[in-house]
């Protein structure tokens, strides 16, 4: 797989909004764009120098039961992303979503580079077909990595505490880590500044399809959580709700919630104030922590 530069040139010079920004407006779209656009990472996965991993590191990775469905979620993560950056007609946005569409194929590039250095067994890649509505499929996408990142960040955090990913390794994906967060904040600011600028007639329809892409992602991690009995795609797919105990690490979900928001914060704090932050899932989770029981004294984590 080959990847090439997709995004249109765009004036890097040129001064970002100062001030008070308003959702919506064309401030709003040149520093949600620009952020995104100026924080690219060029790195080249065809170069990464993957780290040499002793025999029982290699073996724990190899048996994480992720990689198939991390593939293919970034497949066609950048396939969705990619088709409907193909019907935007502002010049800087149309930048800014394809770069967000080759970044989700390079990351499915890294993890397909990492699975063949290892030698990690896939099952074979679905086919990643073009999406008949973008912008739902679009939608679909960034409010799935919205709540993947957010478990995503507070795993990452573990597997380098603990020492599950040795420190190489970690350091090789902070990268892709760094990228998904730039992702759902690009995401959740697009979504602002979309429901303030489309004509009246398509906000109905909008968000319908907001409300239906929430019902499916709230439906089908309930039905993951629930294990699905012995069903090993389930289990796959549930690692962000039992990764934890698949790192070697066992916390209660309090902490691991904990975890997560603090993670999320942290690494959304790098960008401009002034962008909204997606809050659903860390407010679902604050909720969440309110019926939770009292977290365990220090030093009480095995």
């Amino acid at each position: 797989m080959q990847l090439t530069r997709t995004w249109g040139e765009y004036d890097a010079s040129a001064p970002l909004p100062t001030g008070r920004i308003k959702w919506g407006s064309s401030e709003h779209l040149t520093l949600l764009s620009r952020t995104l656009l100026d924080t690219h990472d060029p790195y080249r996965p065809a170069v990464i120098d993957w780290p040499k991993l002793d025999e029982e590191t290699r073996d724990r990775i190899v048996s994480l039961p992720i990689w198939d469905i991390a593939v293919a979620t970034e497949g066609r993560a950048g396939m969705n992303v990619k088709t409907y950056g193909e019907q935007v007609r502002d010049r800087l946005l149309k930048a800014a979503i394809d770069m967000n569409a080759f970044e989700e194929s390079r990351h499915k590039l890294v993890l397909s580079n990492m699975v063949e250095a290892y030698g990690i067994a896939l099952a074979p890649e679905p086919e990643y077909k073009r999406p008949r509505d973008p912008e739902f499929a679009f939608m679909r996408t960034g409010y799935s990595e919205c709540i993947d990142s957010f478990f995503g960040f507070g795993l990452f955090k573990l597997a380098k505490d603990s020492g599950f990913f040795p420190h190489d390794l970690v350091e090789t994906f902070e990268p892709v880590m760094r990228e998904e967060g730039r992702h759902i904040l690009f995401f959740v600011n697009w979504v602002a500044w979309w429901r303030r600028n489309m004509p009246w007639w398509r906000r109905p329809i909008f968000e319908a399809k907001v409300l239906v892409v929430w019902l499916f992602l709230i439906g089908e991690r309930i039905s993951l959580a629930r294990g699905m009995g012995d069903n090993s795609k389930a289990q796959e797919n549930n690692f962000t709700l039992n990764g934890s105990k698949e790192l070697g690490v066992e916390v209660t979900f309090s902490e691991l919630v904990r975890i997560c928001l603090a993670e999320n914060d942290r690494r959304l704090s790098l960008y401009d104030s002034r962008l909204k932050r997606p809050k659903f899932v860390p407010a679902v989770m604050r909720l969440a922590l309110k019926f939770a029981g009292k977290p365990r004294p220090a030093g009480a984590m095995r």
